[in-house]
């Protein structure tokens, strides 16, 4: 039987999209408005890219760890509903963590278990298309939909009942990210290469180590906007509700992208889109450093994200399902995660908490660097790979 919009028969497309929903409608309470929540509890710049670093840290261990453990239990839900639900209990604690320590060991463990799950639940969904692997942005798209119903209505709760509101808000939606994995189900195994030896001569080889490098500079080039931008804007005048629009208006870009994917990978190819999409994560950022005033110019580049993360996202997390197969499939999208997510933001988040102060916005054309450097490498490393 076909599920519904799902295009494709047997495919539990609204189960599998559910869980996207909750998991990035979290990304979307905490992404745009942990930043300025740290500020609001009397943290500095340098010890609020400290607090995010060490989240995004935790991506860079978490998804390695489960993903061994997810690939030798050969039981990928397990692990996606054991960390969700610890994640939900451990992010509890931010509501009793005062302290810059308390703090920061609450979101070390909570962000241990809460990135483990979407790596297992990526190679899950890429096992139960099987075949249709271009279908996959049609279902992640639905994760850009919780982002969106997130950041619009938490910025306008926030306007109304404050700030302190935000850690209830967010654990609510991890109760969701929870129930939405108890529904989603497991996949058989698809691919070949069944063994540890595979994933370590995939990993050696030139093509994917220039490929992983370029992703980690691309994202240590989204650090400043994944901790700073929403601060940024409130410190030029910009409103609570006007910041949540901004942010959901790059994430209906990034929509737009996600619905056309499966017509623009088979025609462009890896390799021409990843170049794009890095050059003009290039371009956004450094309209960002040299136009905050202009509420119309943000929007624009806004747009952008389309691009910097929409195409990229798509087009890598299909990469890295070619390179990585069988039993190494698990482990090679921990590794795409912890590369990316983990440490090239984290890396981002440290970099620009600690430049802050000194040079605020402009630490943006540090991130359009690091983004054209990653175009450079991308365009290298996927020049013998095909469409």
């Amino acid at each position: 039987m076909a599920a519904a919009g799902g295009g494709g028969a047997g495919l539990p497309y609204w189960r599998l999209s559910g869980f996207y929903f909750f998991f990035f409608a979290v990304l979307g309470a905490l992404m745009p408005y942990w930043g300025p929540y740290l500020r609001a509890q009397g943290f500095t710049p340098a010890e609020i890219g400290e607090l995010l670093a060490i989240l995004h840290a935790t991506k860079i261990v978490a998804p390695n760890v489960w993903g061994f453990l997810a690939d030798r239990l050969d039981r990928r839900m397990v692990v996606v509903r054991a960390a969700a639900l610890i994640a939900f209990l451990a992010f509890a604690g931010v509501l009793i963590a005062e302290r810059y320590g308390e703090l920061a060991l609450v979101m070390a463990l909570f962000g241990f278990f809460w990135n483990a799950a979407l790596p297992q639940f990526e190679a899950n969904t890429f096992n139960h298309l099987a075949g249709r692997e271009h279908l996959y942005s049609r279902i992640r798209l639905w994760g850009s939909v919780g982002f969106i119903v997130a950041v619009v209505g938490i910025g306008e709760a926030m306007d109304r009942f404050g700030i302190n509101a935000l850690p209830w808000l967010a654990l609510l939606l991890f109760a969701g990210l929870w129930l939405s994995s108890l529904v989603a189900p497991e996949a058989p195994r698809s691919g070949e290469r069944p063994d540890g030896e595979a994933f370590l001569d995939t990993v050696r080889r030139p093509a994917v180590i220039g490929f992983f490098l370029a992703c980690f500079l691309n994202q240590v080039g989204h650090g400043p906007f994944y901790g700073f931008f929403s601060i940024y804007l409130q410190d030029h005048g910009y409103s609570g509700g006007l910041i949540g629009v901004l942010w959901a208006w790059g994430v209906i870009a990034e929509i737009g992208v996600f619905l056309l994917m499966h017509r623009f990978l088979p025609r462009f190819g890896a390799r021409t889109l990843l170049v794009a999409a890095m050059s003009l994560g290039a371009l956004r950022w450094v309209v960002v450093a040299l136009w905050v005033d202009l509420p119309w110019v943000i929007a624009a580049s806004q747009t952008l994200h389309a691009a910097s993360f929409g195409v990229y996202h798509a087009v890598a997390i299909d990469t890295v399902n070619r390179f990585f197969t069988g039993r190494a499939q698990g482990r090679g999208q921990a590794l795409y995660s912890s590369l990316t997510f983990g440490a090239g933001v984290a890396v981002g988040a440290l970099f620009t908490g600690w430049a802050w102060e000194l040079f605020e916005g402009q630490t943006f054309f540090a991130g359009a660097a690091a983004a054209a450097l990653a175009a450079v490498l991308a365009g290298w490393s996927l020049a013998g790979v095909r469409k």
